[in-house]
């Protein structure tokens, strides 16, 4: 609870203590538990592939077997560069078995951020899609790494690369393919895996992700099993999950919202997941029907597509088991929520998480009202401690005032791998992680995110957050999607350029927008400069790429002052 006055969070320790086991652990245990309950299913444009509790177990059990044949050893880094697969599943558990670092990797890298990971995480092995999105992988990888055989990479380029898997059918010369590593599972006793897996502990690194790099070179985040295990259970348990749910996704693998929030969210729960290798919102719908879905996992932009889906409009979907709504990674529209609510039935579940917190922080609860739920990103988790700080003096803020999130737990990374300045400059010594988010916080705990501490754009004077513009824009009716940054001004010192993508068959002019807006908001929050596009460049996991969006407002600006 909040200490009276400060906006302070004291951990709940109240309920369940945390959980001291392991990734291999949790799935063993829970295929001992509900062996026949299906636990993880693709099912992708003609190939299908689906495993019970026993049978995900089993096959983790021979793929870990398989890689401390071909030499991969406990502690050390391997890292996975491919879009949502059934290998990429396997990999997470397996590695996490054998005690391994599992390294995320966005396959949509190209040579340089490659090669900058493979480096600075010292990557002992590597397992590679052939391409994504239509770009060749295999092509690049054959250029940055000459002389593949059989998985051996030769030159001194990578000194500690030793090993080269591709999968499926990626065309990767030279490449081990993925079934050829597997056929070395005999090779590994029971009683020698046993071993191996009994001395992983808790507090051992399960993940290094990298962040986004907005400030400086990509930090490897150390994330642990403990962190992990027990975000993704105490989130499990907020949101209500059940052994019977399905949960239906397309958030990447390669970024905890996947394989933290989905794979072991489901796990933690012992239901089952179904993994989309890309989101399409038609497909998704087909899916949430043809397997049951009662849960899904989407960023907002996923959730408005849905929406708009011509055969929901339409009343030709049956969405009836469909129950969570389950979303964070950006700021949250209210109206958004409310729309899914009413047009669908399923409860809106609202995070708010980063990668350094493994990941959820807060999470709104499902008993308070739904009016209330959709406004804010919920309290924090059991056993996690926040605070809001003045960014310059480091002091507590009162209750309702803003300033910046800094939280304290179990969750919390224990550092990024191998830079210790980056660390000491994040965590503080006495465990504070410094979130760069502006945020505020009420006396019951819930949590407003107000935007980035350096998102913040004065306008004369007048402090400014994009996230309540974007929230104000989003409740009209012809507006699909929203985003607000800031732009010079020579008069202001900044200005609000706001970038709106309207709904299918929806038409509307800047001058109506502003005025519909003046009629809702103060005058310094109405945005002097509108753009209609038809959508906004975002991330491989869906977050806005707010700095493109900067760059496509100064070029707009210049143009019209040119022309």
């Amino acid at each position: 609870m909040a200490a009276t006055g400060e906006a302070h969070w004291l951990p709940d320790v109240s309920g369940a203590p945390l959980r001291e086991t392991v990734l291999g652990a949790l799935l063993a245990e829970r295929a001992a538990a509900l062996p026949e309950r299906a636990a993880l299913i693709f099912d992708e444009a003609g190939f299908l592939a689906s495993w019970t509790y026993a049978q995900l177990d089993a096959r983790v059990t021979e793929l870990s077997k398989a890689l401390l044949a071909r030499g991969v050893a406990p502690g050390e880094r391997v890292a996975v560069m491919s879009a949502n697969c059934p290998e990429w599943v396997l990999l997470e558990y397996a590695l996490g078995r054998i005690g391994a670092v599992l390294v995320t990797v966005n396959p949509s890298f190209r040579q340089g951020e490659l090669d900058y990971l493979l480096r600075q995480a010292r990557v002992s092995a590597l397992f590679a899609a052939g391409s994504f999105r239509g770009f060749d992988l295999g092509a690049m990888l054959a250029q940055m790494l000459p002389g593949l055989d059989g998985g051996r990479p030769a030159g001194a380029d990578y000194p500690d690369l030793r090993l080269v898997v591709r999968l499926g059918a990626a065309a990767i010369p030279g490449a081990l393919p993925f079934d050829a590593l597997c056929a070395a599972a005999p090779e590994v006793s029971d009683a020698a895996l046993a071993k191996v897996a009994e001395a992983v502990r808790p507090g051992d690194v399960l993940q290094i992700q990298f962040t986004s790099g907005t400030t400086g070179k990509p930090k490897g985040a150390m994330l642990t099993h403990r962190g992990t295990i027990n975000n993704a259970l105490l989130a499990a348990a907020r949101a209500g999950y059940r052994e019977t749910d399905v949960m239906v996704s397309a958030m990447p693998l390669f970024h905890t919202a996947g394989c933290v929030c989905n794979v072991m969210g489901m796990l933690a729960a012992g239901g089952c997941l179904v993994v989309m290798a890309d989101f399409d919102a038609e497909r998704m719908l087909d899916l949430i029907e043809r397997h049951g879905g009662t849960v899904t996992n989407g960023v907002p932009t996923m959730y408005i597509r849905l929406l708009q889906d011509p055969r929901l409009l339409a009343g030709g979907r049956d969405l009836s088991r469909w129950r969570i709504a389950y979303t964070g990674g950006t700021s949250i529209p209210p109206q958004l929520m409310l729309e899914l609510h009413a047009r669908i039935g399923c409860e809106p579940v609202i995070i708010m998480g980063m990668t350094e917190c493994s990941p959820i922080i807060t999470q709104t609860e499902p008993s308070e009202p739904l009016g209330q739920r959709v406004l804010t990103a919920g309290v924090p988790l059991p056993h996690v401690e926040i605070r809001i700080v003045d960014p310059e003096s480091g002091e507590t803020r009162p209750v309702g005032r803003e300033g910046e999130l800094q939280i304290r737990g179990f969750l919390v990374t224990a550092g990024y791998f191998d830079m210790p300045a980056q660390t000491r400059e994040t965590l503080s010594a006495d465990g504070w992680l410094k979130s760069g988010d502006l945020a505020a916080m009420d006396a019951e705990g819930h949590l407003r995110i107000l935007g980035r501490i350096k998102d913040m754009l004065i306008r004369g004077g007048e402090n400014i957050y994009p996230a309540e513009i974007e929230d104000w824009l989003m409740q009209h009716p012809a507006i699909a999607e929203a985003q607000v940054v800031g732009v010079p001004d020579p008069e202001f010192g900044e200005e609000i350029f706001a970038f709106v993508v309207l709904r299918a068959g929806q038409g509307l002019e800047a001058g109506a927008l502003r005025d519909w807006c003046r009629a809702r908001i103060a005058r310094h929050k109405v945005p002097r400069h509108i753009a209609f596009i038809e959508a906004t460049p975002k991330t491989a996991n869906g977050k806005v790429r707010k700095v493109d969006l900067r760059t496509m407002a100064g070029e707009m600006l210049q143009k019209d002052a040119t022309a």
